[in-house]
Formats: C-alpha cells, structure tokens, sequence
C-alpha cells in the first residue's frame, strides 16, 4: 500500500526535472553569448576593413604603417579573442588596366568555452582589395 502511495505522490517532480534542465539551458544561454562575441568581432572586422580602404583611397601617398593604424585604432570586438592585421607594404599592379592595389585582410581567432567542456577554436578571415589613387 506505500508503494502505491509513492507511486502517485508527485511532490519533488518539478525539482528532479529542474535539475536536469537547468545545466542545458545554462549551457545554451552561454553559447548565445558566445555567438554574439563573434558577431561583434565580425562587425568590427567590417570597419577595421572599410577604416583601411578609406586610409588607402583618400590619403594622397598612404603607407602600409598608415594604413594599419588606422585599422587597429577602428577594430572593436569583445571576448578572449585577438585580431590580426595584414597590410601589404607596397600595392600591386595589375597587368591588364595598370591600376595598383592593396589586399587588406583582417583575422580574428577566439578559442570558445561551452561552461562545462572547451569548444572550437573559431577564425573569422576577412579580406578587401582596395584600388590605391596613383
């Protein structure tokens, strides 16, 4: 006759059931937090990119040491993660109209954590070919 009772008795459910969601909703609302941190490195790749085509359009003679400035001073992101920029030294000619660019690339790399175990290590690559005023 206990057992029936016990049986029937669902006092504590909710607990037993909160204790085995919790963790996963936790791990869930972190991950969304560690997607964002991408998405805004992302926007910040973005204009650290268009801060450099900016710098080597409109500058009379801009220099590679220029250009990356102006691009390290407009990069934002938050997070673990560093970014890395590429500014060729010299622009290249192109064969075929004789018009000289740069290849501007920027590279966020930011190792994740899923709270209870490591995750991947994400690289966000962004490039932009920028037609220099000669």
């Amino acid at each position: 006759m206990i057992f029936k009772d016990l049986a029937r008795d669902e006092r504590g459910a909710t607990i037993v059931e909160l204790a085995f969601a919790f963790p996963i909703a936790i791990t869930f609302i972190w991950m969304i937090a560690q997607m964002g941190m991408l998405f805004r490195a992302n926007s910040g790749i973005q204009h650290s990119l268009g801060q450099g085509a900016r710098t080597a359009t409109l500058w009379p003679t801009p220099t590679a040491t220029t250009i990356k400035q102006k691009m390290t001073d407009a990069v934002y992101g938050i997070g673990p993660g560093t970014f890395k920029i590429t500014v060729p030294a010299t622009p290249v000619e192109d064969p075929t109209d004789k018009a000289k660019y740069l290849d501007l690339q920027v590279t966020y790399e930011q190792s994740t954590s899923m709270l209870f175990f490591p995750g991947p290590e994400i690289q966000i690559t962004k490039k932009k070919r920028v037609w220099v005023a000669s």
